[in-house]
C-alpha cells in the first residue's frame, strides 16, 4: 500500500516545516511527498530542501498556475496507489494515514473524506463553523452533490484520500474549475464511490493568506459564477465517466 502525498506550495515558509514533519512521520520509506511550488517568492523551497529527505520530490512551476492547477499537476505526477491531498500549513494528527487507508480499503470506495479542527497561526484552537462530512451521508450521493451546489462546506481537499484510478476522471482539471476539492468530491459522488468518516484527522490552519474561502464569504457575482462552474463540472465528469467506463465496482 504505497502512498503519494500531493502538496501545492506558495510562499509557505512560515508554517510548512511543521506540516512536513507531521506528514513525513506518517509515511514509510516507500512513499512519496510530491510538492509543486507555484513560484514562491520566499524561502519555501529552501525550507523544504533543508530536510534532505529523499521521499520529497519538488517540482517548480515556470510560471504561476494557481493552487488548483498546481494540485492537478501534483496528482498527475503521483506514482502510488493511494493519494492524499495536503495543504502547506496544516498539521496531520498521529495515525491519520493508517486510519484513513483502513477505512478506504474496507469500503472499496474511490474517495474518502474526513474532518478537522481549526487552529490559528500559533497552533491554538479557534471556533469556526464549517459543515464537515458525516459517515451516515457517505452513500447519499445526490444529497452530497446538492450540498456542494448550495455552498455547504462539506468537502476540503486537505481532508481527502483517494485511489489512483480516480485520477482518470479528475485529471486533467479543467481551467474553469475554481476548487479542486469540490471537483474531486463531485466526481466521486457521480461515480457513487464515496465515503465519509467522522474522525478528526488533521488541524487546519486559518490565517490571513489562506488560498481558499467558503462560498458564504464571496460576493454575489462570484456565487453565481460558481453555480455555472458546478454545472460545467457535472457535464465534463459525466463525459469522462462514459469515456473511461469507471464505476463504483471497478
Amino acid at each position: 500500500m504505497t502512498i503519494s502525498v500531493c502538496m501545492a506550495t506558495f510562499n509557505g515558509e512560515d508554517f510548512i516545516l511543521k506540516q512536513l514533519d507531521s506528514i513525513l512521520s506518517e509515511l514509510s520509506n516507500y512513499d512519496e511527498l510530491i510538492v509543486v511550488d507555484d513560484c514562491s517568492e520566499d524561502n519555501t523551497v529552501k525550507v523544504i530542501m533543508s530536510l534532505n529527505d529523499n521521499r520529497i520530490k519538488i517540482h517548480k512551476n515556470s510560471r504561476n498556475l494557481g493552487h488548483v492547477q498546481s494540485f492537478c499537476k501534483a496528482v498527475s505526477l503521483a506514482k502510488n496507489e493511494y493519494i492524499f491531498l495536503s495543504d502547506q500549513d496544516d498539521i496531520w494528527t498521529n495515525g491519520r494515514v493508517k486510519l484513513m487507508i483502513k477505512n478506504l480499503v474496507e469500503s472499496n470506495a474511490l474517495l474518502l473524506t474526513s474532518n478537522f479542527k481549526w487552529i490559528d497561526r500559533h497552533d491554538l484552537p479557534i471556533e469556526m463553523h464549517y459543515d464537515g462530512v458525516n459517515k451516515k451521508n457517505s452513500h447519499k450521493y445526490l444529497k452530497n452533490i446538492f450540498d456542494i451546489f448550495i455552498g455547504k462546506t462539506n468537502y476540503f481537499g486537505c481532508a481527502m484520500l483517494f485511489r489512483k484510478k480516480l485520477s482518470k476522471i479528475i485529471s486533467p482539471t479543467p481551467k474553469f474549475v475554481e476548487s479542486h476539492d469540490l471537483w474531486v468530491a463531485i466526481a466521486a459522488n457521480i461515480l457513487r464511490s464515496n465515503i465519509h468518516i467522522n474522525e478528526i484527522t488533521f488541524l487546519k490552519r486559518k490565517h490571513t493568506f489562506n488560498a481558499t474561502s467558503t462560498i458564504s464569504e464571496r460576493p454575489i457575482w462570484k456565487k453565481l459564477y460558481s453555480r455555472i462552474v458546478f454545472l460545467l463540472s457535472i457535464i465534463v465528469i459525466f463525459k469522462r465517466k462514459l469515456t473511461y467506463n469507471i464505476s463504483k465496482n471497478d
